[in-house]
């Protein structure tokens, strides 16, 4: 993405703002020894965004309870969203609630026409913010739409330690840049301390409009779109200068789509680092929820000292991704299915054995020309941990590759299928490729100088005992565990069976291979070894091999 020199005339560019608001938590942490370090001068975090956590209890016991969570799990504010209450009563429960505060809090009550619960007296609604103001708390949010007429009732008796958030939610997409910049413009004119705009990601390239935005917004903003395909922007808001962003106490306790835990922000993502300069990379698929990549290549970027951050990227057009991220600063790329394919037609330049199998697994974005560069490592790992599980059945003696020989069947023709169908042409075996489609498992067969059959015939095709079997379709992986793609009675006839999919490690089809005896090979060996040489490209520097070992242990 080349964040342009648009500029929108309409931004009052009133610099101070951000500061000061930002010392208003600061300040208030301070003074009451909380142990969160905001670092507003520096402080040892690269970026001085926010994170606030929403907490959306039924009740006002459970909601001081959870603030106090929020607290522990280190958020920096929490936003009380008292259209979640059940039989709330501003005058009565307002007031336990602010003072028995530990963080600084922002005060919403959603109406349910802008996405909330409330769906009461809007007088009433008003009124109980106001409360709040009077009551002291640091922040109140407040909908565009009311704006003009909540400013007008509260008639400048806001105290100046009280700021102000207006709101606008958009839950059907994303506006163009200048839409979303005219609406900002309007917000701040509108007197808001803080100006919020929430659109709706359809496609991951939506979040660069709002990025885009940020970062010509000299008044303090938060720019957020919401979805599982605008997760990015909840992250990277902070190395494009948002105010906040929102980070729930736990997985699934969210008050908009799309919202990472507290915890991932700041342990998996490690928030508080990504800067201005931080380097983005990512795993590019669909679906990519699944992935374990974000938790190796933090942890290995945050133990080696390198300033990236590595996201799940839920791309649907390739292309389309790479145009829009084209800035300097979107620097490297893991392929999964199904794009392992459509990126290597995207690269500019294409590593031999990349372009031999057809497809990638890695992509790096050459520094000095920007040039996008396409490798394979999937089957240097695959290969190799096949190799050592032949190995383990025959005592090691073997000279030459343990594959040699050997009748090596693959199952599915996509980016890994032809990863592990040119790995065991290249160590000698005979490669027979069974695909859903025979005109596929055909085209790749040819390649290989193999033999191609369909799935369904793979469950009868047994010329021989003591065949290898080499799964690469995505049947039986997390969320659809209990699905297997050869039934286990066909199973027999093989001595070793390898899976690509790690999420499950277990995958029934490898469970059940070793209830018929044959010798069984982790997906997570294919993807620990392939982490390896991606790290390498990455950033340049070793890997460190045995915490990606111990990160993935505790992730599988």
């Amino acid at each position: 993405m080349t964040i342009s020199s648009v500029v929108f005339p309409t931004l009052f560019l009133i610099k101070g703002w951000v500061k000061s608001l930002r010392e208003i938590v600061h300040d208030y942490l301070k003074d009451h020894r909380a142990t969160a370090d905001l670092g507003v001068q520096g402080g040892g975090r690269r970026n001085s965004t926010l994170i606030c956590a929403p907490i959306i209890a039924n009740s006002v016991e459970q909601m001081v309870s959870q603030i106090s969570k929020a607290k522990e799990l280190g958020a920096d504010l929490v936003e009380a969203r008292l259209d979640f209450l059940k039989n709330f009563n501003p005058s009565q429960h307002l007031q336990t609630i602010i003072e028995n505060r530990p963080l600084p809090i922002l005060i919403t009550y959603r109406p349910i026409w802008e996405g909330g619960k409330y769906n009461g007296d809007e007088n009433k609604r008003q009124s109980a913010l106001r409360l709040a103001i009077e009551l002291g708390s640091e922040f109140v949010d407040i909908e565009l739409k009311v704006a003009h007429d909540f400013y007008k009732s509260i008639g400048g008796k806001k105290p100046d330690n009280v700021k102000i958030i207006v709101s606008s939610h958009n839950f059907e997409n994303t506006p163009s840049v200048e839409e979303i910049g005219n609406l900002a413009a309007r917000i701040q004119a509108s007197g808001a301390d803080v100006v919020k705009v929430a659109t709706t990601a359809l496609d991951i390239t939506d979040s660069a409009r709002v990025f885009q935005v940020l970062v010509h917004s000299q008044v303090p903003m938060i720019g957020i779109a919401m979805g599982e395909k605008g997760f990015m922007s909840r992250v990277l808001c902070a190395k494009f200068g948002g105010f906040l962003t929102f980070g729930s106490i736990e997985a699934g306790a969210i008050s908009a789509p799309g919202q990472p835990t507290i915890k991932d922000l700041l342990d998996l993502y490690n928030f508080r680092q990504i800067g201005v300069a931080t380097k983005v990379h990512g795993v590019i698929g669909n679906p990519v929820g699944h992935s374990k990549s974000p938790h190796l290549y933090n942890a290995a970027f945050k133990a080696v000292g390198f300033d990236g951050v590595y996201l799940p990227l839920l791309v649907d057009n390739v292309s389309d991704f790479l145009n829009t991220y084209s800035s300097p600063d979107f620097v490297g790329y893991s392929y999964t299915i199904p794009h392992k394919e459509d990126g290597l037609r995207c690269c500019d330049e294409v590593d031999p054995i990349a372009k031999a199998i057809g497809a990638i697994s890695c992509m790096i974005k050459r520094p000095h020309d920007g040039k996008l560069i396409g490798y394979n490592v999937d089957y240097l790992g695959a290969i190799a941990a096949i190799e050592e599980g032949i190995l383990g059945l025959n005592g090691r003696s073997i000279s030459g590759s343990p594959l040699y020989g050997k009748l090596f069947v693959v199952m599915g023709a996509g980016g890994a299928g032809k990863a592990l169908a040119y790995g065991g042409k290249e160590k000698g075996a005979r490669v027979v490729v069974a695909n859903r489609t025979y005109a596929k498992a055909k085209e790749l067969a040819s390649k290989v100088e193999g033999e191609a059959i369909t799935l369904s015939e793979l469950e009868n095709f047994h010329p021989q005992e003591g065949m290898i079997l080499a799964n690469t379709t995505s049947v039986g992986m997390k969320p659809n565990i209990d699905e297997t793609p050869l039934p286990k009675e066909a199973l027999k006839h093989y001595s070793l069976v390898f899976d690509a999919i790690y999420t499950p490690k277990l995958t029934r089809l490898l469970r059940e291979a070793q209830e018929a005896g044959a010798a069984i090979v982790y997906g997570t060996e294919m993807f620990i070894n392939q982490a390896f040489v991606q790290f390498q490209k990455f950033t340049k520097l070793p890997a460190p091999r045995q915490l990606i070992r111990d990160v993935l242990g505790r992730n599988t």
